[in-house]
Protein backbone atom coordinates (compact mmCIF):
# COMPACT_ATOMS: atom_id res chain seq x y z
CA UNK A 1 0.00 0.00 0.00
CA UNK A 2 2.24 3.17 -1.64
CA UNK A 3 -0.76 5.39 -0.81
CA UNK A 4 -3.03 6.57 1.96
CA UNK A 5 -5.79 6.62 -1.28
CA UNK A 6 -7.37 3.08 -0.91
CA UNK A 7 -10.25 1.34 -2.41
CA UNK A 8 -11.13 -1.10 -0.03
CA UNK A 9 -13.11 -4.90 -1.13
CA UNK A 10 -14.82 -6.52 1.39
CA UNK A 11 -14.86 -9.95 0.05
CA UNK A 12 -17.33 -11.10 3.02
CA UNK A 13 -20.06 -9.32 1.54
CA UNK A 14 -19.10 -9.94 -2.56
CA UNK A 15 -19.88 -13.65 -1.43
CA UNK A 16 -22.68 -12.60 0.52
CA UNK A 17 -24.37 -11.14 -2.51
CA UNK A 18 -23.09 -14.03 -4.62
CA UNK A 19 -25.12 -16.59 -2.10
CA UNK A 20 -28.46 -14.20 -2.58
CA UNK A 21 -28.32 -13.96 -6.38
CA UNK A 22 -28.11 -17.34 -6.89
CA UNK A 23 -30.68 -18.25 -4.24
CA UNK A 24 -32.61 -16.15 -6.22
CA UNK A 25 -31.81 -17.91 -9.25
CA UNK A 26 -32.63 -20.78 -8.08
CA UNK A 27 -31.87 -24.45 -9.77
CA UNK A 28 -31.14 -25.84 -12.62
CA UNK A 29 -29.72 -21.40 -13.67
CA UNK A 30 -26.48 -20.71 -14.20
CA UNK A 31 -24.83 -17.63 -12.72
CA UNK A 32 -22.48 -15.99 -14.92
CA UNK A 33 -20.77 -12.81 -12.97
CA UNK A 34 -19.86 -9.95 -15.01
CA UNK A 35 -16.75 -8.48 -14.09
CA UNK A 36 -15.44 -5.99 -16.67
CA UNK A 37 -14.10 -2.90 -16.15
CA UNK A 38 -11.66 -4.40 -13.54
CA UNK A 39 -14.95 -5.89 -11.40
CA UNK A 40 -16.48 -2.61 -11.57
CA UNK A 41 -13.62 -0.82 -10.03
CA UNK A 42 -13.15 -3.62 -7.85
CA UNK A 43 -10.16 -5.61 -9.36
CA UNK A 44 -11.48 -8.63 -11.29
CA UNK A 45 -8.66 -10.50 -10.32
CA UNK A 46 -9.23 -9.97 -6.30
CA UNK A 47 -12.34 -10.96 -6.69
CA UNK A 48 -12.37 -13.58 -8.70
CA UNK A 49 -11.97 -16.59 -6.52
CA UNK A 50 -14.44 -14.97 -3.92
CA UNK A 51 -17.16 -15.21 -7.25
CA UNK A 52 -15.78 -18.97 -8.02
CA UNK A 53 -16.28 -20.34 -4.52
CA UNK A 54 -19.75 -19.29 -4.31
CA UNK A 55 -21.34 -19.78 -7.23
CA UNK A 56 -19.94 -18.29 -10.33
CA UNK A 57 -20.10 -21.14 -13.47
CA UNK A 58 -18.08 -18.16 -15.70
CA UNK A 59 -16.40 -15.10 -15.24
CA UNK A 60 -17.74 -12.80 -17.79
CA UNK A 61 -15.83 -9.55 -19.50
CA UNK A 62 -16.06 -7.38 -21.87
CA UNK A 63 -12.97 -7.07 -24.11
CA UNK A 64 -9.76 -9.71 -24.89
CA UNK A 65 -7.49 -8.23 -22.84
CA UNK A 66 -9.55 -8.48 -19.74
CA UNK A 67 -9.67 -12.11 -20.33
CA UNK A 68 -6.66 -12.89 -20.90
CA UNK A 69 -5.64 -11.03 -17.42
CA UNK A 70 -7.70 -13.68 -15.76
CA UNK A 71 -6.78 -16.17 -17.63
CA UNK A 72 -3.05 -15.34 -16.42
CA UNK A 73 -4.07 -16.11 -13.15
CA UNK A 74 -6.58 -18.66 -13.38
CA UNK A 75 -6.21 -21.00 -15.82
CA UNK A 76 -8.68 -23.60 -16.40
CA UNK A 77 -12.28 -21.61 -15.01
CA UNK A 78 -14.81 -20.95 -18.09
CA UNK A 79 -14.49 -17.01 -19.08
CA UNK A 80 -16.81 -15.26 -21.47
CA UNK A 81 -16.15 -12.32 -23.81
CA UNK A 82 -19.19 -10.53 -23.90
CA UNK A 83 -18.34 -8.41 -26.41
CA UNK A 84 -16.49 -7.98 -29.85
CA UNK A 85 -12.91 -9.22 -30.52
CA UNK A 86 -11.20 -7.82 -34.02
CA UNK A 87 -10.78 -10.36 -36.68
CA UNK A 88 -6.67 -10.55 -36.21
CA UNK A 89 -6.75 -11.14 -32.78
CA UNK A 90 -9.81 -14.17 -32.37
CA UNK A 91 -6.49 -16.67 -32.38
CA UNK A 92 -5.86 -15.37 -28.88
CA UNK A 93 -9.30 -16.86 -27.97
CA UNK A 94 -8.84 -20.29 -29.20
CA UNK A 95 -5.41 -20.55 -27.79
CA UNK A 96 -6.28 -19.49 -24.33
CA UNK A 97 -9.99 -21.78 -24.06
CA UNK A 98 -11.72 -18.43 -23.92
CA UNK A 99 -15.25 -18.56 -25.23
CA UNK A 100 -16.20 -15.83 -27.53
CA UNK A 101 -19.39 -13.81 -28.74
CA UNK A 102 -19.72 -14.22 -32.30
CA UNK A 103 -22.43 -12.43 -34.44
CA UNK A 104 -21.40 -12.89 -38.21
CA UNK A 105 -20.44 -15.30 -40.36
CA UNK A 106 -17.40 -13.81 -41.45
CA UNK A 107 -16.06 -14.10 -37.87
CA UNK A 108 -17.20 -17.82 -36.85
CA UNK A 109 -14.99 -18.50 -40.16
CA UNK A 110 -11.87 -16.79 -39.12
CA UNK A 111 -12.88 -18.53 -35.40
CA UNK A 112 -13.44 -22.29 -37.77
CA UNK A 113 -9.90 -21.81 -39.15
CA UNK A 114 -8.22 -20.54 -36.43
CA UNK A 115 -9.60 -23.95 -34.32
CA UNK A 116 -8.19 -26.40 -37.26
CA UNK A 117 -4.95 -24.61 -36.59
CA UNK A 118 -4.54 -25.25 -32.69
CA UNK A 119 -6.36 -28.70 -33.06
CA UNK A 120 -9.29 -27.61 -30.56
CA UNK A 121 -12.57 -26.60 -30.71
CA UNK A 122 -13.35 -22.83 -30.46
CA UNK A 123 -16.25 -22.40 -27.79
CA UNK A 124 -19.07 -19.41 -28.88
CA UNK A 125 -22.07 -17.90 -27.29
CA UNK A 126 -24.12 -16.19 -30.56
CA UNK A 127 -25.79 -12.81 -29.84
CA UNK A 128 -29.01 -11.73 -31.13
CA UNK A 129 -30.00 -8.56 -31.84
CA UNK A 130 -33.54 -8.49 -30.32
CA UNK A 131 -33.83 -4.58 -30.77
CA UNK A 132 -31.40 -3.34 -28.68
CA UNK A 133 -29.18 -2.64 -31.90
CA UNK A 134 -26.01 -2.73 -30.70
CA UNK A 135 -24.41 -5.96 -31.29
CA UNK A 136 -25.86 -9.14 -32.62
CA UNK A 137 -27.75 -10.34 -35.31
CA UNK A 138 -31.51 -11.18 -36.35
CA UNK A 139 -30.71 -12.69 -39.23
CA UNK A 140 -31.70 -16.44 -39.61
CA UNK A 141 -29.57 -17.39 -42.29
CA UNK A 142 -26.93 -16.17 -41.06
CA UNK A 143 -27.48 -17.45 -37.14
CA UNK A 144 -27.49 -20.95 -39.34
CA UNK A 145 -24.02 -20.04 -40.76
CA UNK A 146 -22.89 -19.15 -38.03
CA UNK A 147 -23.75 -22.88 -36.70
CA UNK A 148 -22.47 -24.40 -39.81
CA UNK A 149 -18.94 -24.77 -38.79
CA UNK A 150 -18.37 -27.98 -37.71
CA UNK A 151 -14.89 -26.77 -35.97
CA UNK A 152 -16.74 -24.51 -33.43
CA UNK A 153 -18.88 -25.64 -30.42
CA UNK A 154 -21.77 -23.69 -30.43
CA UNK A 155 -22.53 -23.42 -26.44
CA UNK A 156 -25.08 -20.93 -25.88
CA UNK A 157 -26.80 -18.12 -27.49
CA UNK A 158 -27.73 -14.88 -26.39
CA UNK A 159 -29.15 -11.02 -26.34
CA UNK A 160 -29.97 -8.23 -24.21
CA UNK A 161 -32.51 -6.16 -23.10
CA UNK A 162 -32.99 -2.48 -23.76
CA UNK A 163 -35.05 -2.17 -20.74
CA UNK A 164 -37.46 0.51 -22.36
CA UNK A 165 -41.14 -0.79 -20.60
CA UNK A 166 -42.61 -4.44 -20.20
CA UNK A 167 -44.22 -3.86 -23.35
CA UNK A 168 -40.68 -3.38 -24.84
CA UNK A 169 -39.45 -5.86 -22.93
CA UNK A 170 -41.74 -8.85 -23.53
CA UNK A 171 -41.09 -7.98 -27.76
CA UNK A 172 -37.31 -8.69 -26.98
CA UNK A 173 -37.69 -11.59 -25.10
CA UNK A 174 -40.74 -13.10 -27.58
CA UNK A 175 -38.32 -12.30 -30.64
CA UNK A 176 -35.62 -14.11 -28.74
CA UNK A 177 -38.02 -17.18 -27.91
CA UNK A 178 -38.95 -16.92 -31.68
CA UNK A 179 -35.29 -17.20 -33.23
CA UNK A 180 -34.08 -19.95 -30.91
CA UNK A 181 -37.42 -21.83 -31.67
CA UNK A 182 -36.45 -21.75 -35.51
CA UNK A 183 -32.93 -22.65 -34.93
CA UNK A 184 -33.75 -25.42 -32.65
CA UNK A 185 -36.28 -26.56 -35.04
CA UNK A 186 -33.89 -26.78 -37.90
CA UNK A 187 -32.06 -29.44 -35.70
CA UNK A 188 -29.76 -26.85 -33.45
CA UNK A 189 -29.38 -26.64 -29.90
CA UNK A 190 -27.69 -24.38 -27.00
CA UNK A 191 -26.63 -25.72 -23.77
CA UNK A 192 -26.94 -21.94 -22.57
CA UNK A 193 -29.96 -19.14 -23.56
CA UNK A 194 -29.64 -16.01 -21.82
CA UNK A 195 -30.65 -12.56 -21.69
CA UNK A 196 -31.10 -11.47 -17.95
CA UNK A 197 -28.67 -8.64 -16.86
CA UNK A 198 -28.82 -7.73 -13.12
CA UNK A 199 -31.98 -5.82 -13.25
CA UNK A 200 -34.00 -8.24 -15.44
CA UNK A 201 -33.24 -10.95 -13.48
CA UNK A 202 -34.59 -9.34 -10.24
CA UNK A 203 -37.48 -7.78 -11.92
CA UNK A 204 -38.68 -10.01 -14.75
CA UNK A 205 -37.94 -14.23 -13.22
CA UNK A 206 -39.58 -15.18 -16.17
CA UNK A 207 -36.98 -14.09 -18.45
CA UNK A 208 -34.07 -15.80 -16.61
CA UNK A 209 -33.94 -18.85 -18.58
CA UNK A 210 -30.97 -21.05 -17.77
CA UNK A 211 -28.56 -18.64 -17.30
CA UNK A 212 -28.29 -14.90 -15.90
CA UNK A 213 -25.69 -12.25 -16.09
CA UNK A 214 -25.46 -10.17 -12.63
CA UNK A 215 -23.14 -7.26 -13.17
CA UNK A 216 -23.87 -4.24 -10.67
CA UNK A 217 -25.84 -6.88 -8.27
CA UNK A 218 -22.63 -8.33 -7.39
CA UNK A 219 -21.38 -5.23 -5.90
CA UNK A 220 -24.67 -4.00 -3.87
CA UNK A 221 -25.62 -1.64 -6.86
CA UNK A 222 -29.20 -1.63 -6.70
CA UNK A 223 -30.87 -1.34 -9.70
CA UNK A 224 -34.35 -2.79 -9.43
CA UNK A 225 -37.51 -1.66 -9.06
CA UNK A 226 -39.99 -4.23 -8.87
CA UNK A 227 -38.34 -7.16 -7.03
CA UNK A 228 -35.87 -7.38 -4.18
CA UNK A 229 -32.85 -9.37 -3.69
CA UNK A 230 -30.86 -8.02 -0.15
CA UNK A 231 -27.06 -7.21 -1.59
CA UNK A 232 -25.17 -4.98 -0.13
CA UNK A 233 -22.21 -2.49 -1.15
CA UNK A 234 -18.73 -4.07 -0.88
CA UNK A 235 -16.41 -0.98 -1.64
CA UNK A 236 -15.09 1.84 0.35
CA UNK A 237 -12.99 4.42 -0.86
CA UNK A 238 -10.68 6.07 1.74
CA UNK A 239 -8.15 8.82 1.80
CA UNK A 240 -6.21 10.70 4.84
CA UNK A 241 -5.38 14.27 5.20
CA UNK A 242 -1.82 15.74 3.67
CA UNK A 243 -1.82 19.22 5.28
CA UNK A 244 -4.37 21.26 6.98
CA UNK A 245 -4.17 25.68 5.69
CA UNK A 246 -5.37 27.77 7.67
CA UNK A 247 -7.27 30.57 5.04
CA UNK A 248 -8.22 34.18 5.88
CA UNK A 249 -11.33 34.98 5.14
CA UNK A 250 -11.79 36.59 1.90
CA UNK A 251 -8.59 33.94 0.29
CA UNK A 252 -9.14 31.79 -2.51
CA UNK A 253 -8.20 28.33 -2.73
CA UNK A 254 -7.66 26.25 -5.73
CA UNK A 255 -7.27 26.72 -9.18
CA UNK A 256 -8.98 30.47 -10.61
CA UNK A 257 -9.78 30.84 -7.12
CA UNK A 258 -13.03 30.11 -7.79
CA UNK A 259 -13.83 28.97 -4.14
CA UNK A 260 -13.30 32.10 -1.29
CA UNK A 261 -13.11 31.74 2.36
CA UNK A 262 -16.07 33.31 3.96
CA UNK A 263 -14.53 32.98 6.96
CA UNK A 264 -11.13 32.50 8.74
CA UNK A 265 -11.25 28.66 8.77
CA UNK A 266 -9.24 25.73 8.31
CA UNK A 267 -8.94 23.48 5.11
CA UNK A 268 -7.35 19.87 4.82
CA UNK A 269 -5.47 18.99 1.26
CA UNK A 270 -6.45 15.25 0.46
CA UNK A 271 -4.15 12.82 -1.76
CA UNK A 272 -6.73 12.05 -4.53
CA UNK A 273 -8.25 13.76 -7.24
CA UNK A 274 -10.03 12.97 -10.85
CA UNK A 275 -7.15 10.49 -11.49
CA UNK A 276 -8.35 8.21 -9.39
CA UNK A 277 -11.49 8.60 -11.23
CA UNK A 278 -13.39 10.73 -8.53
CA UNK A 279 -15.79 13.14 -10.89
CA UNK A 280 -14.44 16.71 -11.21
CA UNK A 281 -18.38 17.76 -11.56
CA UNK A 282 -18.80 17.10 -7.73
CA UNK A 283 -17.15 20.96 -7.07
CA UNK A 284 -19.05 22.30 -4.90
CA UNK A 285 -21.32 19.37 -4.27
CA UNK A 286 -19.10 16.32 -3.02
CA UNK A 287 -18.01 15.78 0.45
CA UNK A 288 -15.73 13.15 2.55
CA UNK A 289 -16.76 12.07 6.09
CA UNK A 290 -14.01 12.36 8.43
CA UNK A 291 -14.79 11.39 12.47
CA UNK A 292 -18.59 10.93 11.30
CA UNK A 293 -18.77 14.78 10.26
CA UNK A 294 -19.07 15.66 6.53
CA UNK A 295 -16.91 17.80 5.04
CA UNK A 296 -17.61 19.63 2.13
CA UNK A 297 -15.51 19.66 -1.10
CA UNK A 298 -14.08 23.00 -1.37
CA UNK A 299 -12.77 24.96 -5.00
CA UNK A 300 -11.92 22.98 -8.46
CA UNK A 301 -10.88 19.11 -7.95
CA UNK A 302 -7.35 18.84 -8.72
CA UNK A 303 -6.09 15.52 -10.87
CA UNK A 304 -4.10 14.18 -8.02
CA UNK A 305 -5.49 16.21 -4.86
CA UNK A 306 -8.73 17.98 -3.64
CA UNK A 307 -9.17 20.14 -0.40
CA UNK A 308 -11.99 20.24 1.63
CA UNK A 309 -13.78 22.22 4.62
CA UNK A 310 -12.89 20.80 7.83
CA UNK A 311 -15.20 23.28 10.29
CA UNK A 312 -16.99 20.07 11.24
CA UNK A 313 -14.28 18.57 13.11
CA UNK A 314 -11.38 21.54 14.26
CA UNK A 315 -9.67 19.07 16.06
CA UNK A 316 -8.49 16.87 12.23
CA UNK A 317 -4.98 16.33 12.08
CA UNK A 318 -2.91 15.46 9.20
CA UNK A 319 -3.02 12.01 8.55
CA UNK A 320 -7.00 11.19 9.87
CA UNK A 321 -8.76 8.91 8.13
CA UNK A 322 -11.33 10.90 5.23
CA UNK A 323 -14.03 8.21 3.82
CA UNK A 324 -14.99 9.33 0.32
CA UNK A 325 -17.22 6.92 -0.33
CA UNK A 326 -18.59 4.11 2.38
CA UNK A 327 -21.87 2.49 3.09
CA UNK A 328 -23.71 5.26 4.57
CA UNK A 329 -23.15 4.61 8.16
CA UNK A 330 -21.76 7.39 10.10
CA UNK A 331 -22.93 9.83 6.98
CA UNK A 332 -20.30 8.37 4.45
CA UNK A 333 -21.97 9.16 0.80
CA UNK A 334 -22.76 5.83 -0.78
CA UNK A 335 -22.15 4.62 -4.81
CA UNK A 336 -25.64 6.15 -4.95
CA UNK A 337 -25.70 9.64 -3.90
CA UNK A 338 -22.37 9.84 -5.46
CA UNK A 339 -23.99 9.34 -8.75
CA UNK A 340 -27.28 11.31 -8.28
CA UNK A 341 -24.82 14.63 -7.53
CA UNK A 342 -22.74 13.70 -10.60
CA UNK A 343 -25.90 13.17 -12.50
CA UNK A 344 -24.59 9.91 -14.01
CA UNK A 345 -25.41 6.07 -12.31
CA UNK A 346 -23.76 4.31 -9.80
CA UNK A 347 -21.61 1.85 -12.62
CA UNK A 348 -19.72 4.64 -13.82
CA UNK A 349 -18.78 6.06 -10.48
CA UNK A 350 -17.10 2.95 -9.84
CA UNK A 351 -16.43 1.83 -13.34
CA UNK A 352 -14.36 4.80 -13.44
CA UNK A 353 -12.17 4.68 -10.40
CA UNK A 354 -8.70 3.98 -11.81
CA UNK A 355 -6.02 1.24 -11.05
CA UNK A 356 -3.53 3.79 -9.25
CA UNK A 357 -5.45 3.07 -5.85
CA UNK A 358 -4.14 0.01 -4.62
CA UNK A 359 -7.35 -2.47 -3.95
CA UNK A 360 -7.54 -3.73 -0.73
CA UNK A 361 -9.21 -7.05 -0.03
CA UNK A 362 -10.95 -7.61 3.23
CA UNK A 363 -12.15 -10.89 4.50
Amino acid sequence: MLRDTIVQVDLKTIAYNMDRICEMAGNGVAVMPVIKANGYGHGAVGIAPTLMEHGASYLAVATLNEALELRENYKDYPIFILGHTPDRLLHFVVEKDITQTIFSESQAKILSQESKKAGKKAKIHIKVDTGFHRLGTDSIAELKEICSFSEIEIEGIFSHLALVNDEENKKQYTKFLNIIAELENQGMCFKYKHIADSISAVDYPEYRMNMIRPGALVFGLRGFHKGFVDVRQALTFVTRISQLHKVSKGEGVGYDYLWKAPKDMTIGTLPFGYADGYPRNLRDKGYVTIKGSKCPIIGVICMDQCMVDLSAVPEAKEGELAIIYGDGSNHSMTIEEAAKLAETNKNEIVARITARPPREYIE
